[in-house]
């Protein structure tokens, strides 16, 4: 079998991604611009892994405002991003004419703002649209193949490449949009950025005081929206009980969703130690962060936590099952990745039917998770 324990470099280089010259121009900046706008609209692990776009804009053009247009429930993960002057949102709640007419009041509002660049990082064709009406001066997207026999080209001034699929980093393609305007970033660029205000530490504090934690302290997330990313109960109970009796404080946590909160009850139902304590459903998306960044691990699947864990980081179990691994690995963080394809057959993750209630974590023993576990605490934690 292939080895379970897998660890992420620092940075990933961009491949040699060959490109078409007369599709992917380089457009040279005679001048820096002063608004640019990012448009990427996807659920908040997305976001999250977008942040490196904004944060190497602003350390290119620093004088520059560089706004971003997301689903408004992904609007926590950036409101305090110092690299970003204002968040536009869709509303995706809205229908009929109510959808209609906001996002006309959407679009006038925007082209009030006289973005210089757009670019748009996925591939809705209402994102590229906005780019053709918004962009002054350049309008970037990707060059899907998907795309290649519709007008997508048109909506744009240059497309950047789009390496094949599972072969790349997410916030290394993302990063790869600002390949028309000549831009590479450095290793510090390519970091995520998730800041955490003082009243959320305060917050966390105040409940981890309530719940009895008063010292180090091991996070475990073990839900996802996708239950088809979950490990077993009784192995994530397991392997909490013996980190307790390891001497950790253990914190589990899981999004307000009804069906995430009674994973962790189920969990904690088995848990004889009270050493293991449940938050679930109790803090916000930013507080969860500051929760994130006070553990001494981080142990969980393929979900924003994980991503938030990465971003901060944070030493990370990361379980993965049907997830294309080289996409949506913990980035630039200490980790260990297991991956349930390492200790038996698992169904491929283009044929996963997303809304199916069956887990396919299954082939991950409790062993492995507990070794590397125990291999990441012994050593000294990340500065």
């Amino acid at each position: 079998m292939a080895s379970t324990n897998r660890t992420s470099a620092p940075a990933e280089p961009f491949p040699g991604i060959a490109r078409d010259e007369d599709l992917h121009p380089l457009m040279p900046q005679t001048e820096a611009p002063d608004r640019i706008l990012l448009i990427k609209l996807r659920h908040h692990g997305d976001i999250l892994l977008t942040t490196p776009v904004a944060r190497t804009l602003k350390s290119r053009y620093p004088q520059c405002e560089i706004d971003m247009l997301v689903y408004r429930e992904t609007i926590p993960l950036l409101q305090h991003n110092p690299d970003i002057s204002r968040v536009w949102t869709l509303d995706r709640s809205l229908r009929g004419w109510r959808k209609l007419a906001s996002q006309l009041r959407l679009l006038l509002a925007l082209r009030r703002q006289r973005y210089q660049t757009v670019i748009h990082l996925s591939d809705q064709m209402q994102g590229a649209f906005f780019a053709k009406l918004l962009a002054r001066r350049h309008a970037i997207g990707f060059d899907y193949p998907k795309r290649r026999h519709s007008p997508w080209h048109r909506f744009f001034t240059a497309l950047a490449p789009l390496a094949p699929s599972d072969t790349l980093h997410t916030v290394s393609q993302n990063l790869l949009a600002l390949s028309p305007l000549g831009i590479t970033p450095t290793p510090d660029e390519q970091r995520c950025v998730l800041p955490i205000q003082a009243a959320d530490r305060e917050t966390v504090a105040a409940l981890l005081k309530e719940a009895g934690v008063d010292g180090p302290y091991i996070v475990i997330h073990p839900s996802s929206r996708w239950f088809f990313k979950c490990w077993e109960d009784d192995r994530f109970a397991e392997l909490a009980e013996t980190l307790a009796s390891d001497g950790w404080s253990i914190v589990l946590t899981a999004a307000p969703d009804p069906a995430e909160m009674d994973m962790v009850a189920a969990i904690r139902a088995q848990i004889r130690s009270d050493r293991v304590v449940s938050v679930a459903g109790r803090l916000t998306l930013n507080q969860l962060a500051a929760i994130i960044d006070g553990a001494r691990l981080f142990i969980g699947v393929d979900s924003v936590p994980m991503h938030m864990a990465a971003a901060l980081g944070k030493d990370t179990i990361a379980l993965f099952g049907p997830s294309k691994i080289h996409e949506w690995h913990p980035w630039m963080t200490r980790h260990r990745l297991l991956n349930a394809a390492d200790y038996g057959e698992l169904i491929d993750p283009d044929q996963v039917d997303t809304s199916t209630r069956q887990r396919y974590l299954a082939n991950i023993p409790l062993e492995a998770a507990l070794n590397a576990s125990r291999e990441l605490l012994s050593s000294p934690a990340q500065e």
